[in-house]
Protein backbone atom coordinates (compact mmCIF):
# COMPACT_ATOMS: atom_id res chain seq x y z
CA UNK A 1 0.00 0.00 0.00
CA UNK A 2 1.34 3.46 -0.93
CA UNK A 3 2.27 5.67 2.00
CA UNK A 4 -0.12 8.58 2.48
CA UNK A 5 1.78 11.87 2.22
CA UNK A 6 0.83 14.42 4.83
CA UNK A 7 0.25 18.01 3.70
CA UNK A 8 3.10 20.38 4.43
CA UNK A 9 0.62 23.05 5.57
CA UNK A 10 -3.07 22.53 6.29
CA UNK A 11 -5.51 25.28 7.28
CA UNK A 12 -9.09 24.29 8.09
CA UNK A 13 -11.55 27.08 8.94
CA UNK A 14 -8.78 29.24 10.43
CA UNK A 15 -9.80 32.68 11.72
CA UNK A 16 -7.34 35.03 13.42
CA UNK A 17 -8.07 38.30 15.18
CA UNK A 18 -5.47 41.08 15.35
CA UNK A 19 -6.10 44.36 17.19
CA UNK A 20 -9.76 43.46 17.47
CA UNK A 21 -10.23 42.87 13.73
CA UNK A 22 -10.51 39.58 11.87
CA UNK A 23 -7.38 39.38 9.71
CA UNK A 24 -8.14 35.83 8.51
CA UNK A 25 -11.70 34.63 8.09
CA UNK A 26 -12.36 30.90 7.87
CA UNK A 27 -9.32 30.14 5.71
CA UNK A 28 -9.17 26.58 4.40
CA UNK A 29 -6.30 25.41 2.18
CA UNK A 30 -3.74 22.65 1.89
CA UNK A 31 -0.20 22.76 0.47
CA UNK A 32 1.68 19.56 -0.30
CA UNK A 33 5.43 18.93 0.18
CA UNK A 34 7.36 19.88 -2.95
CA UNK A 35 4.66 22.20 -4.29
CA UNK A 36 5.60 25.58 -5.69
CA UNK A 37 2.85 27.98 -4.62
CA UNK A 38 2.35 31.76 -4.52
CA UNK A 39 0.05 33.50 -2.03
CA UNK A 40 -1.09 36.64 -3.85
CA UNK A 41 -3.13 39.54 -2.58
CA UNK A 42 -3.27 43.30 -2.01
CA UNK A 43 -2.12 45.01 1.17
CA UNK A 44 -4.52 44.22 4.00
CA UNK A 45 -5.63 40.93 2.45
CA UNK A 46 -4.25 38.81 5.30
CA UNK A 47 -0.90 37.75 3.83
CA UNK A 48 1.17 38.85 6.86
CA UNK A 49 -1.22 37.16 9.27
CA UNK A 50 -1.05 33.99 7.17
CA UNK A 51 2.74 33.94 7.63
CA UNK A 52 2.49 34.70 11.36
CA UNK A 53 0.06 31.80 11.76
CA UNK A 54 2.62 29.43 10.24
CA UNK A 55 5.48 30.81 12.37
CA UNK A 56 3.28 30.62 15.49
CA UNK A 57 3.37 34.37 16.11
CA UNK A 58 -0.43 34.37 15.81
CA UNK A 59 -2.86 31.65 16.85
CA UNK A 60 -6.30 30.82 15.44
CA UNK A 61 -9.44 31.59 17.37
CA UNK A 62 -10.63 28.54 19.28
CA UNK A 63 -13.79 27.87 17.35
CA UNK A 64 -14.55 24.39 16.01
CA UNK A 65 -14.04 23.07 13.47
CA UNK A 66 -10.63 24.75 13.27
CA UNK A 67 -7.25 23.20 12.52
CA UNK A 68 -3.80 24.47 11.58
CA UNK A 69 -1.34 21.66 10.98
CA UNK A 70 2.19 21.43 9.62
CA UNK A 71 3.08 17.91 8.51
CA UNK A 72 0.03 16.63 10.34
CA UNK A 73 0.90 18.15 13.72
CA UNK A 74 -1.04 20.83 15.57
CA UNK A 75 1.70 21.60 18.10
CA UNK A 76 5.33 22.23 17.22
CA UNK A 77 8.51 23.21 18.97
CA UNK A 78 9.60 26.22 16.89
CA UNK A 79 13.17 24.88 16.68
CA UNK A 80 11.91 21.57 15.27
CA UNK A 81 9.70 23.46 12.83
CA UNK A 82 12.74 25.15 11.25
CA UNK A 83 13.96 21.74 10.02
CA UNK A 84 10.75 21.43 7.95
CA UNK A 85 10.15 24.99 6.82
CA UNK A 86 12.79 27.64 6.15
CA UNK A 87 11.32 31.10 6.60
CA UNK A 88 12.74 34.33 5.14
CA UNK A 89 11.00 37.62 5.90
CA UNK A 90 12.05 41.23 5.42
CA UNK A 91 12.23 41.66 9.20
CA UNK A 92 14.67 38.75 9.42
CA UNK A 93 16.81 40.14 6.60
CA UNK A 94 16.99 43.48 8.38
CA UNK A 95 17.99 41.81 11.68
CA UNK A 96 20.79 39.96 9.90
CA UNK A 97 22.49 43.19 8.78
CA UNK A 98 25.07 43.08 11.56
CA UNK A 99 28.89 43.03 11.64
CA UNK A 100 29.12 39.30 10.97
CA UNK A 101 30.48 37.76 7.79
CA UNK A 102 28.24 36.01 5.28
CA UNK A 103 29.69 32.65 6.32
CA UNK A 104 28.98 33.37 10.00
CA UNK A 105 25.46 34.46 9.15
CA UNK A 106 24.75 31.28 7.17
CA UNK A 107 26.25 29.11 9.94
CA UNK A 108 24.12 30.90 12.53
CA UNK A 109 21.08 29.17 11.06
CA UNK A 110 22.21 26.02 12.88
CA UNK A 111 21.89 27.86 16.20
CA UNK A 112 18.83 30.05 15.50
CA UNK A 113 20.98 33.08 16.24
CA UNK A 114 22.23 36.05 14.26
CA UNK A 115 25.93 35.39 13.81
CA UNK A 116 28.13 32.77 15.47
CA UNK A 117 28.68 33.28 19.19
CA UNK A 118 31.61 32.09 21.38
CA UNK A 119 29.50 29.28 22.89
CA UNK A 120 28.55 27.84 19.47
CA UNK A 121 30.41 24.72 18.38
CA UNK A 122 30.71 24.83 14.59
CA UNK A 123 31.52 21.42 13.11
CA UNK A 124 33.27 20.64 9.81
CA UNK A 125 29.96 19.25 8.50
CA UNK A 126 28.28 22.57 9.24
CA UNK A 127 30.98 24.47 7.37
CA UNK A 128 30.63 22.13 4.40
CA UNK A 129 26.85 22.63 4.35
CA UNK A 130 27.26 26.41 4.54
CA UNK A 131 29.82 26.34 1.70
CA UNK A 132 27.49 24.26 -0.49
CA UNK A 133 24.61 26.68 0.06
CA UNK A 134 26.75 29.75 -0.62
CA UNK A 135 27.82 28.10 -3.89
CA UNK A 136 24.22 27.28 -4.83
CA UNK A 137 23.17 30.89 -4.19
CA UNK A 138 26.30 32.26 -5.89
CA UNK A 139 27.64 34.18 -2.89
CA UNK A 140 30.83 32.16 -2.23
CA UNK A 141 32.93 35.19 -3.18
CA UNK A 142 31.20 37.12 -0.38
CA UNK A 143 31.86 34.54 2.35
CA UNK A 144 34.23 36.75 4.36
CA UNK A 145 32.51 40.06 3.72
CA UNK A 146 30.45 41.56 6.53
CA UNK A 147 26.70 41.73 6.09
CA UNK A 148 26.84 45.49 6.72
CA UNK A 149 28.92 45.90 3.55
CA UNK A 150 26.57 44.12 1.16
CA UNK A 151 23.74 45.11 -1.16
CA UNK A 152 20.13 44.31 -0.25
CA UNK A 153 20.05 41.52 -2.83
CA UNK A 154 23.22 39.94 -1.48
CA UNK A 155 21.82 40.13 2.06
CA UNK A 156 18.64 38.38 0.89
CA UNK A 157 20.58 35.51 -0.68
CA UNK A 158 22.70 35.09 2.46
CA UNK A 159 19.57 34.96 4.62
CA UNK A 160 18.02 32.38 2.29
CA UNK A 161 21.15 30.25 2.66
CA UNK A 162 20.84 30.62 6.45
CA UNK A 163 17.25 29.34 6.26
CA UNK A 164 18.32 26.28 4.28
CA UNK A 165 21.05 24.90 6.55
CA UNK A 166 18.68 22.31 8.06
CA UNK A 167 17.57 21.10 4.60
CA UNK A 168 13.92 22.05 5.13
CA UNK A 169 11.17 20.56 2.96
CA UNK A 170 10.07 24.01 1.82
CA UNK A 171 11.12 27.64 1.82
CA UNK A 172 8.68 30.41 2.72
CA UNK A 173 9.58 33.77 1.15
CA UNK A 174 7.76 36.92 2.22
CA UNK A 175 7.85 39.72 -0.39
CA UNK A 176 11.39 38.66 -1.38
CA UNK A 177 12.07 41.46 -3.88
CA UNK A 178 10.83 44.27 -1.64
CA UNK A 179 13.21 47.29 -1.79
CA UNK A 180 15.61 45.57 -4.24
CA UNK A 181 16.93 47.29 -7.35
CA UNK A 182 16.45 45.72 -10.80
CA UNK A 183 19.76 43.83 -10.84
CA UNK A 184 19.21 42.46 -7.33
CA UNK A 185 15.70 41.36 -8.28
CA UNK A 186 17.04 39.41 -11.25
CA UNK A 187 19.77 37.79 -9.14
CA UNK A 188 17.30 36.81 -6.43
CA UNK A 189 14.79 35.33 -8.86
CA UNK A 190 17.55 33.32 -10.54
CA UNK A 191 18.52 31.98 -7.10
CA UNK A 192 14.91 31.03 -6.31
CA UNK A 193 14.67 29.18 -9.63
CA UNK A 194 17.81 27.20 -8.79
CA UNK A 195 16.27 26.21 -5.46
CA UNK A 196 13.11 25.04 -7.22
CA UNK A 197 15.25 22.97 -9.59
CA UNK A 198 16.89 21.36 -6.55
CA UNK A 199 13.46 20.08 -5.48
CA UNK A 200 12.88 22.50 -2.61
CA UNK A 201 9.22 23.42 -2.17
CA UNK A 202 8.46 27.12 -2.52
CA UNK A 203 5.79 29.13 -0.73
CA UNK A 204 6.02 32.70 -1.99
CA UNK A 205 3.93 35.46 -0.41
CA UNK A 206 3.70 38.60 -2.54
CA UNK A 207 1.60 41.25 -4.25
CA UNK A 208 4.22 41.70 -6.99
CA UNK A 209 3.72 39.49 -10.07
CA UNK A 210 7.37 39.38 -11.29
CA UNK A 211 8.28 37.61 -8.02
CA UNK A 212 6.29 34.60 -9.26
CA UNK A 213 8.99 32.59 -11.01
CA UNK A 214 7.98 30.23 -13.86
CA UNK A 215 8.35 27.17 -11.62
CA UNK A 216 5.38 28.32 -9.51
CA UNK A 217 2.22 26.82 -10.99
CA UNK A 218 -0.41 27.32 -8.28
CA UNK A 219 -1.74 30.67 -7.08
CA UNK A 220 -3.79 31.19 -3.92
CA UNK A 221 -5.43 34.63 -3.81
CA UNK A 222 -6.28 36.22 -0.46
CA UNK A 223 -8.79 39.04 -0.28
CA UNK A 224 -10.36 40.54 2.85
CA UNK A 225 -8.88 37.73 4.94
CA UNK A 226 -10.43 34.95 2.84
CA UNK A 227 -9.25 32.54 0.15
CA UNK A 228 -10.74 34.30 -2.86
CA UNK A 229 -9.28 32.10 -5.64
CA UNK A 230 -7.09 28.99 -5.69
CA UNK A 231 -5.98 27.44 -8.95
CA UNK A 232 -3.46 27.10 -11.78
CA UNK A 233 -1.36 30.13 -12.60
CA UNK A 234 -2.65 30.30 -16.17
CA UNK A 235 -6.22 30.68 -14.89
CA UNK A 236 -5.50 33.14 -12.06
CA UNK A 237 -2.98 35.54 -13.63
CA UNK A 238 -5.41 37.14 -16.06
CA UNK A 239 -6.48 40.76 -16.39
CA UNK A 240 -10.12 40.18 -15.30
CA UNK A 241 -9.17 38.12 -12.24
CA UNK A 242 -6.39 40.42 -11.07
CA UNK A 243 -8.49 43.53 -11.69
CA UNK A 244 -11.12 42.09 -9.36
CA UNK A 245 -8.51 41.02 -6.79
CA UNK A 246 -6.75 44.39 -6.57
CA UNK A 247 -9.83 46.54 -7.18
CA UNK A 248 -8.38 48.43 -10.14
CA UNK A 249 -8.32 47.82 -13.88
CA UNK A 250 -5.02 46.21 -14.90
CA UNK A 251 -3.39 44.67 -17.93
CA UNK A 252 -1.28 41.52 -17.73
CA UNK A 253 1.64 40.47 -19.91
CA UNK A 254 3.61 37.23 -19.90
CA UNK A 255 7.16 36.79 -21.18
CA UNK A 256 9.27 33.64 -20.84
CA UNK A 257 7.15 32.42 -17.96
CA UNK A 258 7.23 35.71 -16.01
CA UNK A 259 4.15 37.88 -15.56
CA UNK A 260 3.86 41.64 -15.31
CA UNK A 261 0.84 43.71 -14.28
CA UNK A 262 0.36 47.35 -15.16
Amino acid sequence: MDEVQLPLIEFENVSISRSGNLALRGVTLSIQPGEHVAILGPNGSGKSTFIKAITRECYPLAQPPCRLRIFGQDIWNVFDLRALLGIVTNDLADRCIQPYTVEETVLSGFFSSIGVWPNHAVTPAMRTRAADLMKLLEITHLAHRQMTEMSSGEVRRAVIARALVHSPHALLLDEPANSLDIRSQHELRAAVRRLAAEGIGLLLVTHHLPDIVPEIERIICLKDGRVWRDGPKTEILTAPTLSALFGVEVQVEQNAGFYQMF
